[in-house]
C-alpha cells in the first residue's frame, strides 16, 4: 500500500495521531510467530480506513544470518524487529528482499542499509520506487533468480502483473514455503483491499501461473491477514472472480 495513499486517507478520513494509536491500542506493534522450523512471521500495523490493518513479513535463520522478506509497516518497529530477532536467535539480518514498490514492501530499505544489511529488489520494483520515490533497495535483479545463503536456498519468481505490475513471490522448495506477499490475499480477506495500482484483469492469470509452477505449497504467505490457511491462492482467485461479476454488473471497467 502505497505511502501517499495512507496520508490521503489519513487527511479524507480526518484521522488524528490520537486516533490511530487508539485504534491499535489493544494490539502488539509487533507480532513474531514461528511458521515452521527456522521460518518465523513477523506482522506489524498501520491504519487504512479506521481501520487497523496488519502487515506480514517473513525472516528465515539460516547458519550464516537472517533473510528478510520485506521490512516492517511501521517505520517504528524496524529496530525493535532486529533486536527481537538477534535476542531470540542470536544473528543478525543479512539479507532482504522487498516483494514490490509500494511502503509495506519497501519503507525498511534505508534503514536496513544503514544497518549494512544487503537490501534487494527486482529492477521493475526499483524503477517504480524511483518514480514514486519510495525507499529504494541497494542492489537488484533483472530476471527471477536463486539465493543461496549458508544451506538454505530459495528463489524469486515473477508472474506476471497483480495487486502492482512488479509484485515477485518468494519460493523455498526445501520448505515448500511460498511467500506471496500482496500479489495473495489471506483466506479470510472480504474483498481486494487496494487495487489502486492493480491489473485486474491480468491477475488471475498471474495466479494460475502460480499454481503451475508451485501446485503443492506446505504454505502460502499472503501480505496481509490470517497466514494459516492453505487457500489463500484459490481464495484470491475467488475474490477476483466476484470482482469482475460486480464490475460487469455495474458497467465498471
Amino acid at each position: 500500500m502505497p505511502t501517499r495513499m495512507i496520508k490521503t486517507m489519513a487527511l479524507l478520513l480526518g484521522i488524528s495521531a490520537t486516533t490511530l494509536a487508539s485504534a491499535t491500542e489493544n494490539k502488539p506493534a509487533l507480532e513474531i510467530k514461528q511458521l515452521t522450523g527456522d521460518f518465523y512471521i513477523f506482522t506489524t500495523y498501520q491504519v487504512y480506513n479506521n481501520q487497523p490493518v496488519p502487515a506480514n513479513g517473513m525472516y528465515v535463520v539460516t547458519d550464516k544470518g537472517v533473510v528478510m522478506l520485506d521490512g516492517a509497516w511501521d517505520p517504528t518497529q524496524n529496530q525493535p524487529l532486529l533486536d527481537s530477532i538477534e535476542a531470540r536467535h542470536h544473528k543478525k539480518v543479512v539479507l532482504e528482499i522487498g516483494t514490490h514498490y509500494h511502503s509495506d514492501r519497501s519503507g525498511a530499505f534505508d534503514f536496513l542499509r544503514k544497518k549494512g544489511v544487503k537490501t534487494y529488489s527486482s529492477l521493475k520494483t526499483l524503477e517504480l520506487c524511483k518514480e514514486f520515490k519510495e525507499h529504494e533497495a541497494e542492489f537488484y535483479f533483472t530476471k527471477d533468480t536463486t539465493f543461496h545463503v549458508g544451506k538454505l536456498e530459495f528463489e524469486t519468481y515473477y508472474a506476471g502483473p497483480g495487486h502492482t505490475k512488479d509484485n515477485i513471490v518468494i519460493w523455498f522448495p526445501k520448505a515448500k514455503v511460498l511467500y506471496g506477499g500482496c500479489l495473495i490475499k489471506s483466506a479470510d480477506a472480504t474483498d481486494l483491499g487496494n487495487v489502486q495500482d492493480a491489473n485486474l484483469k491480468q491477475w488471475p492469470e498471474t495466479l494460475k501461473k502460480l499454481q503451475q509452477r508451485f501446485p503443492e505449497p506446505a504454505y502460502i504467505i499472503p501480505g496481509h491477514g490470517d497466514w494459516s490457511s492453505r487457500r489463500a491462492l484459490i481464495h484470491t482467485l475467488e475474490l477476483l472472480q466476484r470482482d469482475k461479476r460486480n464490475r460487469n454488473e455495474t458497467g465498471k471497467k
